[in-house]
């Protein structure tokens, strides 16, 4: 069974920092695109950050400059890396992995339970 776990959130003052990790574990198939996306009650989820298997890395603006995507060797394991936190930033935090299914990157994603980020003013 196909499990992402997401870990490392919590509550940080504003400019503070936190790492957020995202575990995949229990897939054989390969993954196409890692990302971290974030949820604020009342609002859309926002993709925020996305990493592929080839080490390319995109990210939306308003976290460009702050937040730092990579994954470990095994690409088992993604992190997100944010610094000079706001209060805009927080939110739920979600990590959404897709697959390669008959030759195109699935649009299905298969998401962890999230982790909660605050920033404190």
């Amino acid at each position: 069974q196909v499990q992402v776990a997401e870990s490392g959130g919590g509550s940080v003052e504003v400019g503070g920092s936190l790492r957020l990790t995202c575990v995949l574990s229990g897939s054989t198939e390969k993954w196409c695109s890692m990302a971290w996306n974030r949820q604020i009650p009342g609002k859309e989820r926002e993709g925020i950050a996305f990493i592929y298997p080839d080490g390319g890395t995109s990210y939306t603006d308003s976290v460009k400059g702050r937040f730092s995507i990579s994954q470990d060797t095994d690409k088992k394991t993604v992190w997100l890396q944010m610094n000079n936190l706001k209060p805009e930033d927080t939110a739920t935090y979600v990590c959404r992995v897709r697959f390669w299914r008959d030759g195109f990157c699935s649009p299905d994603a298969v998401r962890g339970q999230g982790t909660q980020v605050t920033v404190e003013s």
